[in-house]
């Protein structure tokens, strides 16, 4: 059977871009893809969300699929794609030896959105009041993922830091990975310092990351910010809040929760200043990319900017004491000069790193490469063979006792 210009998107979630960055990230390679003219199906095991994207309406075809069941098989050799992208390590673990399986010249990609297990070491850090240490990657989880990394023949990276830290660390050859960060590009018009007041925050709080950090605002920044400026606000924003997140909001301070926003990129641009002290965290921060894109200056920590601007300034300060953090979000928000300079900034990196022409035509000609000499490619990641081997060996009989178990 010959296979037809078609990709299959095994989602980890429905893409919600209005919701978080994953969302935004998901849609914009279905858009690089529908303009290589590739036919795009979406499928995943999650529940279709109030606020996912109706991905009918541009053209793409969906399909919901189970977890250990041979109906994906029959689903998948009908289809017959020509690219599997996998949204994330997990979806590759369950359905990965499956597509080699049924498909086994479908080129594999992954998108990590983020590196996980960098994250979750960050986590446990923090959670234990000490500093992170490379010795903190080496978890299972970082097994886990390094071997999906390994058996795919690609995988996308949204962090330069993050490829750094797989060749470095964990010995990732260079030919396995790609470097496509998020999109953004300047707004046409932004709102002036003069007609911009108070402070924000916005993200999606399914994302741990964004629950410590509104935590971390609540009890530590922004108490001193108001004592200092008493007239200014700092809205929360963020889809998917809980009780507890809820229950931060404090009137007395200024201290604002909102929940989700209707258009994000109207709240960030009305705002004159973003605060984003994140202390935890991986890949790129899609809340400072839209801060940039609205001309509205941020301070965040160290984690918050990790290989977001390269060489270039960062638009506001990046301080990871709270004290210094404090006294940069007072003068950033106080003095009109400084605003508009760190503006500047912010679209400038937008300018040189995050628009979309700077990427798209180099990872077409990357996959078209690597479909012309797939086998040359995956005879040279052979310890990537041997982890898909194993898999098939595993969690293929795995996958078969569970679905005989559900029939009974």
């Amino acid at each position: 059977m010959v296979k037809s210009k078609s990709l299959l998107i095994l989602g980890f979630v429905w893409p919600e871009p209005k919701s978080s960055a994953a969302g935004s990230r998901m849609m914009q390679l279905i858009d690089l893809f529908a303009a290589a003219n590739y036919k795009i199906t979406f499928a995943s095991t999650a529940q279709n969300l109030e606020f996912s994207e109706d991905l009918t309406r541009i053209g793409i075809s969906i399909q919901n699929i189970e977890l250990n069941s041979s109906s994906f098989d029959e689903f998948i050799k009908e289809l017959n794609p020509e690219i599997v992208l996998f949204d994330r390590f997990m979806v590759e673990e369950q359905f990965g030896w499956r597509v080699s399986e049924c498909c086994p010249d479908a080129l594999k990609i992954l998108d990590t959105e983020d590196l996980h297990c960098l994250r979750q070491a960050r986590q446990l850090a923090v959670k234990q009041n000490r500093e992170f240490t490379y010795e903190d990657l080496f978890s299972d989880v970082a097994k886990r993922e390094i071997a999906s990394i390994l058996r795919c023949d690609l995988t996308l990276m949204v962090s330069e830091f993050e490829m750094d830290l797989l060749q470095t660390q964990f010995k990732i050859d260079n030919e396995l990975l790609f470097y496509l960060p998020l999109f953004s590009e300047q707004l046409e018009e932004n709102p002036s310092f003069e007609n911009r007041t108070d402070f924000v925050f916005i993200g999606n709080f399914l994302h741990e990351p964004n629950l410590d950090c509104v935590r971390y605002l609540a009890n530590t920044i922004w108490p001193i910010i108001h004592s200092k400026l008493p007239e200014a606000k700092l809205f929360i924003y963020g889809a998917y809040p809980n009780e507890k997140v809820m229950q931060l909001n404090n009137s007395k301070i200024n201290f604002q929760v909102l929940g989700r926003a209707e258009e994000a990129l109207e709240v960030i641009k009305n705002a004159r200043v973003m605060l984003a002290p994140l202390r935890f965290g991986a890949g790129i921060k899609g809340k400072l990319l839209e801060a940039m894109q609205c001309g509205t200056p941020s301070v965040t920590s160290s984690i918050g900017a990790e290989a977001m601007a390269g060489d270039l300034e960062w638009n506001g300060f990046v301080m990871d004491d709270p004290k210094e953090f404090v006294a940069s979000a007072i003068a950033l928000y106080s003095n009109a000069s400084l605003w508009k300079q760190s503006q500047e900034n912010g679209y400038t990196i937008v300018e040189k790193r995050y628009q979309k022409v700077l990427f798209e035509s180099e990872f077409i000609n990357r996959i078209y490469s690597i479909k012309e000499n797939l086998r040359q490619h995956r005879n040279a990641n052979f310890m990537g063979s041997i982890l898909q081997f194993h898999l098939n060996s595993s969690t293929k009989y795995m996958s078969k006792w569970i679905e005989e178990k559900n029939k009974k």
